[in-house]
């Protein structure tokens, strides 16, 4: 994620570290046009913090995690008014990965059942 991050100009660059740092300490205060939860039932508790500066937008996809930790899966330049299902597949693969290496794959599961 931080290699995405460091990659992107500059300005969005800090843009996007900004509204990184308001999702930090508005959490899920943080509403539209910031944040966005994800239609569908296979992107049940993934977000999106949704990043425009000027003519490009970024979309970071996120999931609370326990004690409202947030983890950062995956960005990409949205160049499309639809996100492309490659994308959000990437950013299930990557929950469903960290949830694995944490050992907490049922306990989050359980959440997003609710």
């Amino acid at each position: 994620m931080l290699e995405f991050l460091n990659a992107l100009p500059d300005k969005l660059r800090a843009k996007a570290f900004r509204d990184i740092e308001l999702l930090e300490i508005c959490g899920n205060n943080l509403k539209e046009p910031h944040t966005k939860a994800l239609k569908g039932k296979n992107n049940k508790g993934l977000y999106e913090l949704r990043i425009k500066f000027s003519s490009d937008t970024v979309r970071i996809f996120y999931f609370m995690y326990i004690d409202n930790k947030y983890i950062l899966l995956h960005g990409f330049v949205k160049k499309a008014m639809k996100i492309p299902e490659t994308e959000l597949a990437k950013a299930r693969q990557y929950r469903d990965d960290y949830l694995r290496r944490n050992g907490s794959w049922a306990k989050q599961a359980s959440l997003l059942k609710k």
